[in-house]
């Protein structure tokens, strides 16, 4: 059986225990819009999709699919948590490899930009001598 996008969204409100009231406080609606967004009488926008996953903590995509939402799991083998930190360190490293070669192009970027400018303002420039 598919559930709707509305109905999965006041599920997981009722599972939270809150009112429609709150949700609607949370999102600065009135009750009355919030309530037909449950009804299902509301077209909603990605943007209002994503205020209501966050409200009840979820991602939107499981509001969207019939897949279960997500719940955090709990790692005590050592080993697993070894591997985990690893991979976490290893993410971080090419994080700044990426961070790196970014501002390299950045600076790439603004010294064409500079010498364009230079160009079509009729600034001569001096090229370095390279020792010939």
């Amino acid at each position: 059986m598919k559930t709707s996008v509305a109905e999965k969204i006041r599920l997981q409100r009722l599972q939270r225990g809150l009112s429609q009231e709150n949700m609607a406080d949370l999102l600065g609606l009135s009750t009355t819009a919030y309530g037909d967004i449950e009804r299902g009488k509301t077209d909603l926008a990605l943007s209002r999709l994503t205020q209501i996953a966050d409200a009840l903590g979820l991602s939107p995509v499981s509001l969207l699919t019939d897949e279960p939402p997500l719940t955090p799991t709990v790692v005590t083998d050592t080993h697993e948590l070894d591997t985990l930190r690893l991979t976490v360190e290893k993410q971080q490293i090419e994080l700044e490899k990426l961070r790196l070669e970014t501002d390299y192009w950045k600076r790439r970027y603004d010294e064409r930009i500079a010498l364009e400018l230079a160009r079509s303002l009729g600034v001569q420039q001096t090229r370095e001598r390279i020792g010939f």
